[in-house]
């Protein structure tokens, strides 16, 4: 357990390092590191969050391997295996669908990563009917696209470039040029999905009772 606590704990301080330095990229040629402070308006810059919290995470990372190192935490006492078989299974069927959602955004958007992500949760994890699967696979990535890319104007990864061209970039002027009401009807619209999806889920699993 104390060689992988230190292990673990290397392994993330340097990942917490790794997000400071790309938290520092300035926009438009700027010095790198301007953009973690405070900006003039008096609101955080660009990079304030991200590195701040990377920051935090590092310190907090240097404890747990000085505690290592000198025995004074429990974990760094304990001689149990760091991942019995419980821990193996629930690495393989949560963890790693996580590392292939963050794999296809890159390819396929984070949209369609999520579906995918979000698809495999509730049928195979959370163990729901087929119908309610699907009407979450499809509501909930597409309020997302609403709410950040239409309503926030703050865009999330589209993957490939062909990718956003071909579905995202239409869709978007799309929604933009639409009547103001257009928004609001399609989250209602998804809303009244799920409502229907949920009854009729629950209406079945009454029946098969």
């Amino acid at each position: 357990m104390r060689i992988a606590d230190m292990i673990m704990a290397v392994v993330l301080a340097a990942l917490s390092l790794a997000i400071m330095w790309k938290s520092g990229e300035a926009p438009w040629g700027a010095e790198r590191f301007s953009n973690v402070g405070i900006s003039e308006t008096g609101a955080p810059a660009g990079g304030f969050w991200p590195f701040w919290l990377a920051a935090a995470m590092f310190i907090c990372c240097i404890w747990v391997l000085i505690n290592a190192v000198m025995k004074t935490s429990p974990v760094a006492k304990m001689t149990e295996p760091y991942m019995d078989r419980h821990g193996m299974i629930v690495l393989l069927t949560v963890g790693f669908p996580v590392f292939l959602l963050v794999l296809l955004t890159e390819f396929i958007s984070m949209y369609f990563a999520m579906a995918i992500f979000m698809f495999y949760y509730m049928l195979v994890l959370g163990r729901h009917g087929l119908l309610l699967s699907l009407a979450m696979t499809l509501v909930v990535p597409f309020w997302m696209f609403l709410f950040f890319d239409i309503t926030m104007t703050k865009t999330l990864p589209k993957g490939l470039r062909s990718v956003e061209d071909s579905i995202f970039v239409p869709l978007g002027n799309w929604f933009r040029q639409a009547d103001g009401f257009v928004v609001p009807l399609a989250f209602l619209l998804g809303g009244v999905i799920l409502v229907g999806a949920s009854w009729l889920s629950a209406r079945r699993s009454k029946t098969s009772e």
